[in-house]
């Protein structure tokens, strides 16, 4: 199978003019053009799981339709789609930030999904979703160390409840280095399944390894790769992998 891992950043685009006129404008243009973009290349990666990590599930940017659902009604996947804060959150209030969300598609039967949230941290969402042969959490930590150590804890309880092989994909903004995953590596028993610690962010002059790939030991890693893709400030990431025990 394939797992396609991207921080997509709304859609929003990245370098050509993005803090013009005035730094962060970017974030705020519509996002129609870029996200066929998007959609192109995914069509091209044809993965049978998408993990989507900032994805806008209907602001005024994308006209008030979700991303998720126009690349899944597109390529002919299912989706399950969550806004990143936590309800009664004060993010929950503004507008465009309430319909910030990850997402995870599929070609396979979704058997079941479950949605949790870390106590710290302002983005708090951890989507489960429940395959035939592996569950997945899709994950986006905190950009601050203590609250991302904390998440790592209670994502560790989570997997700890899964009979299945496990994956967890997401942007963990590791600013510290890969080396703040080594308790959590340790403690769970899941490997990276970027062995070369190859870095992902930014897309234009990689250098930090902030997007992670993570797997139990009974998924076997046939091949990793980072796609040379600019659509985003993050590079997307390319897994083929089979389950050694199916």
């Amino acid at each position: 199978m394939r797992l396609l891992l991207y921080n997509i950043r709304y859609g929003t685009g990245h370098k050509n003019g993005y803090h013009l006129p005035l730094p962060f404008a970017g974030f705020f243009k519509r996002t129609t053009v870029n996200l066929q973009r998007i959609i192109n290349f995914i069509a091209s990666i044809n993965p049978d799981i998408l993990a989507l990590v900032e994805v806008d599930s209907g602001s005024y940017r994308t006209g008030y339709c979700c991303q998720a659902q126009v690349i899944a009604d597109r390529l002919g996947y299912q989706y399950v789609v969550e806004s990143k804060y936590r309800s009664g959150s004060l993010a929950q209030r503004v507008p465009v930030l309430r319909r910030q969300s990850n997402a995870i598609l599929t070609k396979q039967n979704i058997e079941d999904y479950r949605f949790h949230y870390f106590e710290q941290g302002m983005k708090r969402l951890v989507i489960e979703t429940s395959l035939q042969k592996v569950a997945v959490f899709i994950v986006h930590l905190s950009l601050k160390y203590r609250h991302r150590q904390n998440q790592l804890e209670q994502l560790h309880s989570l997997i700890c409840e899964v009979d299945k092989d496990v994956i967890i994909a997401g942007d963990f903004n590791t600013f510290w280095g890969s080396r703040e995953l080594n308790l959590f590596l340790a403690a769970t028993g899941l490997r990276n399944a970027n062995v070369s610690n190859s870095p992902s962010h930014p897309s234009h002059a990689p250098q930090r390894q902030i997007d992670f790939i993570l797997h139990s030991p009974g998924i076997r890693i046939d091949s990793f790769y980072i796609p040379e893709v600019r659509l985003s400030d993050h590079s997307p990431l390319v897994c083929d992998f089979s389950c050694i025990f199916s």
